[in-house]
C-alpha cells in the first residue's frame, strides 16, 4: 500500500501543477513582457561586473587570452584612495538628510490632503504638487541655477528683506540644503500618490464608528489612518534605506561646481568622472559593485527590522 501511495503522490502533484499553470496561464502571459524586460535590462547586464576583477579596456571583450585578471586590485585601490572617505561620507550624509527631511513630507501631505472636503480644490492641489515631478531634471536644475545667482530670484527676495546677496550655489555649506529642498520639491507630490491611494481604500465604517465615539479628525488620523498605511510606510522606508548609497547623481552633476566638491562629490559623480569621462571602466565598476552590495545589505537589514517591528516587509 505504501508503494501505491508513493506512486500516486508525484502524479497528483504533477497534475496539480499543470492545473495551476492552466488556471493562471493568462496571468503568466501578462507577466512575461515585464519579466523579459527585467531579465534583459537588469539581470543580463550584471554579467558585466566581471570587469571589476580585470584590467579591462573598451572593445577587448570579457574573456580571452588577452584578458588580465587582477582579483581585488581595484577594490583595494578605491579603499586606499584619498577620495574614499569623502565620497562615502558625502553620499551617506546627503542621502541621510534627504531621508530624514524628505521621507515624511509625502506622508503628511497625503494625510492633510485626505482632510480636504472640497473636491475641486483637492484636485487642484494634487495637480500642482505632481507637476514638478514631470519637469525634466535638466530644466529644473537650470531654473535653480538661475534662481541661485547673485541677481537671481532668491537673492532679490533676501535683499528686499534687508539681507545680503550671496552666490549660494558656490557655497559648500549651502549645497546640502539646496539638494534636500530641491529633491523634496520635485518628488513629494508624486510620492504621495501611493499613500493617498492606500488612505482612500480604508474602510469608511471605521471613521463613522470613531466619530460616534467622539473622536475628532486628528484622532481619526492618528488611530485609524496612520495604522492603516503603516505597512506601506514600512515598505517605502525599506526602499529608501536601501538607496542610501545612491544619491541623486543626475541632480548633483547638474548643480555642483568645483568649489562644492568637498561636500557634493558622491559615488555616482565620481563614477561618472572616472569611468565615463576618464575611461577607468574596471575601477569604477568595482566602486559600483561595492555600492550595490552595501545597498543590498541595507535593504536586507531594514527589511528584517521592519518585519520584527511592524510585521511588514518586502520579503
Amino acid at each position: 500500500m505504501s508503494s501505491t501511495t508513493a506512486g500516486k503522490i508525484p502524479k497528483r502533484s504533477k497534475e496539480r501543477k499543470l492545473m495551476l499553470l492552466k488556471d493562471n496561464l493568462e496571468l503568466y502571459v501578462l507577466m512575461f513582457p515585464a519579466l523579459f524586460v527585467i531579465l534583459v535590462y537588469c539581470y543580463i547586464p550584471m554579467f558585466g561586473y566581471v570587469i571589476a576583477f580585470q584590467d579591462y579596456t573598451a572593445g577587448a571583450g570579457f574573456w580571452g587570452a588577452n584578458t588580465k585578471w587582477v582579483a581585488f586590485k581595484h577594490f583595494i585601490k578605491f579603499y586606499e584612495s584619498i577620495f574614499f572617505g569623502r565620497l562615502m561620507s558625502n553620499t551617506l550624509w546627503l542621502s541621510f538628510l534627504n531621508l530624514i527631511w524628505g521621507f515624511w513630507v509625502p506622508i503628511v501631505f497625503a494625510l492633510l490632503l485626505n482632510e480636504v472636503v472640497h473636491t475641486g480644490y483637492k484636485k487642484a492641489i494634487q495637480t500642482a504638487s505632481y507637476l514638478p515631478y514631470f519637469i525634466s531634471m535638466v530644466t529644473m536644475c537650470g531654473m535653480l541655477i538661475s534662481f541661485l545667482t547673485t541677481k537671481g530670484l532668491i537673492n532679490k527676495i533676501i535683499v528686499a528683506f534687508g539681507g545680503t546677496a550671496k552666490p549660494w550655489r558656490n557655497l559648500p555649506k549651502s549645497f546640502p540644503t539646496i539638494y534636500v529642498l530641491s529633491n523634496i520639491w520635485k518628488s513629494f507630490g508624486f510620492n504621495s500618490i501611493l499613500y493617498i491611494s492606500v488612505i482612500t481604500s480604508v474602510d469608511t465604517s471605521l471613521y463613522e464608528s470613531a466619530r460616534l465615539d467622539g473622536a475628532n479628525r486628528f484622532q481619526q488620523a492618528i488611530y485609524i489612518t496612520i495604522p492603516s498605511i503603516l505597512p506601506t510606510i514600512a515598505i517605502m522606508l525599506i526602499m529608501a534605506v536601501g538607496s542610501l548609497l545612491s544619491a541623486n547623481t543626475d541632480m548633483i552633476l547638474l548643480l555642483y561646481v568645483p568649489s562644492t566638491y568637498e561636500v557634493a562629490d558622491v559615488l555616482g559623480t565620481f563614477i561618472y568622472r572616472e569611468g565615463i569621462l576618464g575611461g577607468k571602466f574596471s575601477y569604477t565598476t568595482a566602486i559600483g559593485l561595492i555600492q550595490s552590495i552595501i545597498n543590498f545589505l541595507l535593504v536586507f537589514v531594514a527589511n528584517n527590522i521592519s518585519d520584527i517591528v511592524t510585521g511588514a516587509g518586502l520579503f
